[in-house]
């Protein structure tokens, strides 16, 4: 392993930082270092891997899919891709027809054509939420608060506003007539899993109405099945204008959509975006695969019954302050900044998860996570903070 990390310090660039493992193979919600140490994975290659390590039904429509025809550009379409748009409107509740679908390959990209769409409203102000995190290209990280991130790349695409998450008031005083888009993750994911109260996104929604504003809703973690839902904000009955989507969409596989309801649909001409990769026919079919899954398995219901008992048994140590999410999308607020100490620590008891914030650590788990695997975590779970309090 040591010649490994080695090798990776010399020769990838040191965006990251030095990798925690090197990892050689994974099944269902675990996997192995190149040691031969196993660890149960609750962060999902961060809200991706929906279905987990080497699941058949990816692994068989890749390879079909591959086998068939792969690359093929968007100067072509292919069954896939019409399936997958078409499927993803259904999971929002409308028709082909009452929306349209762009493919890309990343929430990043998702994000970034979202972000082009809204300028073809002719107004260029957007509402964004302290404490989101939207993606990394350009137009991405001028959607994104996090100073630390945007600061080294300034000047960004301008004319955004931030107003704190969760606060009604604040986001009604910040949209006005020039405002094209509000933009709100309906449960916050990089800080920490943070969800807002029950009225939020219907009083986004009213606020964007007066103003002939678009409501956009990035659901690239909290989407495909994360919070029992298919996409998070559809139990407050709210309808967007555009939802964004990837992580657990391809369930491993590279691939993004940005989804406009209605008019919003339309707004992107030809010429106007492009993307060489997005669409792909292989990626399409891992998509198919990934939701098929989720339906046949009921897997809705299995992420909302297990989702209930791990949050419930991580609330039952008084070194929890707090914990939020839905489904396996979950947040807890530690007693004190040691988020990255609990981390460390539950890595070397086998288990991976992410330290969101200094005091907060986030769970973001395969789907397919079983009872067992919640079993042994919440056992291991009061070691893990001795360890460290």
């Amino acid at each position: 392993m040591t010649d490994l990390h080695e090798r990776y310090a010399a020769s990838v660039m040191n965006t990251f930082g030095p990798p925690k493992l090197v990892l050689a193979r994974g099944e269902g919600a675990h996997v192995w270092d190149t040691d031969g140490n196993e660890y149960v994975d609750l962060l999902g290659g961060i809200a991706v891997n929906a279905l987990g390590h080497a699941h058949p039904a990816i692994v068989d429509a890749v390879t079909s899919q591959l086998g068939t025809l792969g690359h093929i550009s968007n100067f072509f379409t292919s069954a896939p891709q019409v399936e997958l748009a078409e499927k993803l409107l259904a999971l929002l509740g409308v028709e082909a027809g009452e929306g349209k679908v762009f493919f890309t390959n990343s929430g990043t990209e998702a994000n970034e054509a979202a972000f082009k769409l809204t300028r073809r409203t002719g107004r260029t102000h957007v509402v964004v939420a302290e404490g989101s995190f939207h993606g990394r290209t350009m137009g991405a990280l001028a959607l994104t608060s996090k100073e630390a991130y945007r600061t080294p790349f300034e000047p960004l695409p301008g004319d955004v506003t931030f107003v704190p998450y969760g606060d009604a008031d604040a986001l009604a005083a910040a949209v006005s007539d020039r405002t094209a888009a509000i933009l709100l993750e309906p449960i916050q994911g990089e800080a920490g899993v943070v969800v807002p109260p029950d009225d939020y996104l219907a009083g986004a929604r009213s606020v964007a109405d007066e103003h002939g504003a678009l409501l956009w809703l990035d659901e690239v973690q909290s989407g495909i099945g994360r919070t029992g839902d298919w996409f998070a904000h559809l139990r407050t009955g709210v309808r967007p204008d555009v939802v964004t989507v990837a992580k657990g969409l391809g369930g491993g596989f590279p691939i993004g959509a940005c989804i406009g309801l209605g008019d919003a649909g339309t707004l992107l001409e030809p010429g106007n975006h492009g993307t060489t990769f997005g669409g792909n026919p292989v990626a399409c079919a891992a998509a198919l695969a990934v939701i098929r899954t989720i339906e046949e398995d009921d897997l809705l219901e299995h992420v909302t019954v297990l989702g209930h008992k791990l949050r419930d048994g991580l609330a039952a140590d008084p070194r929890v302050a707090e914990v939020r999410g839905e489904g396996l999308f979950v947040g807890l607020d530690l007693t004190a900044d040691l988020s990255a100490e609990v981390a460390a620590a539950a890595l070397r008891a086998g288990f991976i998860v992410n330290n969101a914030t200094p005091r907060r650590i986030r769970l973001a788990p395969p789907l397919v996570l079983t009872e067992d695997d919640v079993n042994a975590f919440l056992a291991a779970w009061p070691a893990i903070l001795d360890e460290v309090f």
